[in-house]
């Protein structure tokens, strides 16, 4: 497994690790309810650095808006924007960020696990833009992700720009430890944070910032209990190669007002999909997980099945992600049944996302 190069600085944290997407990260560092509520309450720190960094220039809004579903060129410099990378089918080869970072030049974040299909699809769509260059950066680059509540204010007195006048979903240069990085004000986790760009040794950075108080070093376990009260899609959950974004209640990111851009033919004949994400929240402390399946009330054939699913750490009651028949009647407050373990679990479906902050 690849390990980024904050390895050692996990180590001396005495961190727990997994396999996600080929690299092996820290999945824990204690509690994962204690991890969660830091970035709930304060400021978590999370690396990153497994994510994919790939840079085009050239001829780029032109060529990104034939590559990828979104209509790139509307967005502003210092602005990102959330896409996704289809096939000639319409199914969702990744979801994508994308920078702009100048007039002819863009940056994409793409997923661990998905670098080298959207790097290879990204330079096979490159035929008729003979001026555009597609690089994978992925190795130049660690990934610092800051989110929480105080994000702002503690990020603020370490780095040399106003943090208050970059809006969310925008980028902009900085310098940080005395290293001049990128900072983007994205995230993963329903809360106000940056995600932060090093390139070169990120270790000065990652222990500046841990060594700020209020400030707590979280692992992927945490992060994804995070992003599901949120309401946000992981791929390999919710999205795949088999699911188009209408089935991930994603279509308004498309821009069929484009002349042409891959998977346009496809994605215009399946607006109706045959199955589509569904938000269920449950009572009790049983939790539906990935692949259980779900009913009608007191039906016999499962209507579909479990993408993600949890005990709520912030609402303190079982959320679910669910791929579920789009023709079984199914609106806000209806209710239907978990299979867990054997036994048929009540919920209900609500609207997305579970948690939105200041709610």
């Amino acid at each position: 497994m690849l390990n980024t190069l904050l390895k050692l600085e996990h180590d001396k944290l005495g961190a727990s690790f997994t396999e996600f997407g080929g690299w092996e990260m820290p999945v824990r560092y204690g509690s994962d309810i204690d991890e969660h509520h830091s970035v709930r309450n304060s400021c978590g720190l999370f690396d990153i650095s497994h994510m994919a960094e790939i840079r085009v220039t050239g001829q780029a809004e032109e060529f990104l808006d034939y590559a990828l579903i979104s209509k790139l060129s509307e967005i502003e410099n210092g602005r990102a924007k959330y896409t996704m990378i289809c096939d000639d089918q319409g199914g969702i080869i990744d979801d994508l960020i994308v920078y702009r970072l100048d007039d002819d030049e863009f940056m994409i974040v793409a997923n661990a696990g998905n670098q080298h299909q959207v790097v290879e699809a990204l330079k096979n769509r490159l035929e008729n833009f003979p001026d555009t260059r597609v690089v994978d950066e992925s190795g130049l680059w660690s990934l610092i992700a800051m989110q929480g509540p105080k994000t702002k204010e503690i990020l603020g007195r370490l780095v040399d720009i106003d943090l208050t006048v970059l809006k969310y979903y925008s980028i902009a240069t900085a310098v940080l430890d005395g290293k001049d990085v990128f900072l983007a004000r994205t995230g993963y986790t329903g809360e106000d944070g940056f995600e932060i760009f090093v390139e070169g040794d990120p270790s000065g950075v990652w222990q500046l910032l841990l060594s700020q108080e209020g400030v707590s070093p979280c692992g992927l376990a945490c992060r994804d209990t995070l992003r599901l009260e949120a309401g946000m899609p992981l791929y390999g959950h919710e999205l795949n190669k088999d699911l188009t974004p209408f089935a991930a209640n994603l279509g308004k990111v498309i821009r069929f007002d484009k002349p042409s851009f891959v998977g346009k033919d496809a994605l215009e004949q399946q607006k109706h999909p045959k199955q589509k994400l569904f938000g269920l929240q449950g009572d009790g402390r049983r939790a539906a997980r990935a692949d259980y399946e779900i009913f009608l009330p007191g039906g016999t054939d499962p209507i579909g099945m479990v993408t993600s699913g949890v005990l709520s750490p912030t609402l303190q009651v079982p959320i679910a992600l669910a791929l579920l028949n789009a023709d079984a009647g199914l609106e806000i407050g209806s209710e239907v049944e978990a299979d867990v373990r054997g036994t048929r679990i009540f919920y209900k479906v609500v609207e997305l996302p579970f948690y939105k902050r200041g709610r």
